[in-house]
């Protein structure tokens, strides 16, 4: 197992290597036990999500606390009105999503999603759809998966994509279901592993809900 020192050295470097995140001199970093903290401050949003997505990525981290601030220079700050014109700009050019049925709220830079999808994907691809834009300090996505399809065996289906999965058909995922709400359970190797886990569960018909009780250990 790595100490904390060499952790920190390791997402530091991390950092430093994805070209993504040009605000890596302001970020500080903290380890304790396989769980790293970041703090300090970037320049946009984009580069705080990169930021954990590259702390995620390195061998040795169990759990990402990101504390980062979005600072925004001043030619990168935007009125609310604009910054929500772009974003239902960019859903509705997304022919993946119904973003008919999405609605985009902003205050202060903090861009709501709401509004009802039958996947998690399409929530997914509606916050990626946004996730660029220029002034955004912030996302919270409360759109609520709803899906008219039903499956009575949604566990046993998301344990059979589980065993065509090149990275989980050997994995120790306990799943467990009811109305439509899925718990996945147990230990993976990696981050991921931790990741396809999710998505193969979010991919059966009928599941609303996916609590995540999984435990990454290397």
């Amino acid at each position: 197992m790595k100490s904390d020192t060499e952790l920190v050295g390791d997402v530091t470097d991390e950092l430093f290597f994805d070209p993504r995140i040009s605000d890596f001199d302001g970020i500080a970093v903290a380890a304790d036990g396989g769980s790293v903290t970041l703090r300090g401050t970037v320049g946009s949003f984009h580069q705080k999500r990169s930021a954990e997505k590259a702390a995620r990525r390195v061998n040795g981290v169990t759990y990402v606390n990101n504390e980062l601030q979005v600072r925004l220079m001043t030619e990168f700050r935007r009125e609310d009105s604009d910054i929500r014109a772009d974003a239902l700009q960019a859903l509705m050019l997304d022919s993946l999503i119904p973003s008919e049925e999405i609605d985009v709220k902003v205050r202060d830079g903090l861009l709501t999603l709401t509004g009802t999808v039958a996947w998690q994907y399409q929530s997914d691809l509606a916050e990626d759809d946004v996730l660029p834009l220029i002034g955004i300090v912030d996302i919270e996505n409360a759109i609520v998966v709803a899906s008219d399809a039903t499956a009575a065996d949604v566990a046993d289906r998301i344990n059979g994509a589980f065993l065509r999965n090149a990275q989980l058909n050997d994995s120790e995922i306990e799943v467990s279901s009811a109305n439509g709400s899925v718990t996945l359970a147990g230990i993976v190797g990696t981050w991921s592993e931790h990741d396809e886990a999710l998505d193969a569960a979010w991919s059966a018909p009928g599941v609303s809900r996916v609590s995540d009780d999984l435990v990454v250990v290397y």
